[in-house]
């Protein structure tokens, strides 16, 4: 049975930071492709308090949650045990995007132990709060995480990264503005 929280208390939150992996919901105003991205690296997700949580966007080959969030700000986090008991919450507000360029980008940064190739930080202002059972969610094994998309974005530089960007994520699939801050 579904509920409807007043904001993250130390329960949800506990929940939500021991998870592995999560998932981010975005949308166009109108029309487009709804976006659903997963989150997993480990370090880079951090709740704020109560109504705020964030989380590092690491340099990848799309930018639809940048641009969406650039367009309307609506942005629904999902998290889902995959072990222990079933549990699912939501967490649904209105995002925005703190760029590498932005004066506030740097103190971002210490929320987050895991910060190669990051191009922004999404700053979520949590507006709802809700749980369900997740009696339909399977159950996993957790193998560790992937040292990938770090390591990789860490190993391209500054340079390299800031070109990959200007060649993959200056637009949206839909043709939306998405992370077009970098300079030629």
């Amino acid at each position: 049975m579904g509920r409807v929280h007043e904001g993250i208390d130390a329960r949800l939150r506990g929940f939500v930071e021991r998870q592995h992996v999560f998932f981010v919901a975005t949308a166009p105003l109108d029309g487009g492709h709804v976006n659903v991205s997963p989150k997993g690296v480990g370090g880079t997700f951090t709740v704020v308090d109560e109504h705020r949580v964030a989380y590092l966007d690491i340099t990848a080959s799309g930018a639809e949650t940048v641009a969406h969030l650039r367009e309307n700000g609506r942005i629904t986090l999902m998290f889902c045990a995959f072990d222990g008991g079933p549990n699912v919450v939501r967490l649904h507000g209105r995002g925005r995007v703190v760029t590498l360029y932005d004066d506030e980008f740097a103190a971002w940064l210490p929320w987050f132990t895991e910060t190669r190739g990051a191009r922004a930080v999404v700053v979520v202002d949590v507006e709802r709060v809700s749980s369900s059972c997740g009696y339909g969610v399977p159950l996993f094994d957790y193998a560790g995480e992937r040292d990938l998309l770090p390591a990789h974005m860490d190993r391209k530089g500054e340079d390299g990264r800031a070109a990959y960007r200007r060649t993959k994520n200056v637009t949206s699939i839909d043709g939306l503005p998405a992370f077009d801050f970098d300079r030629p």
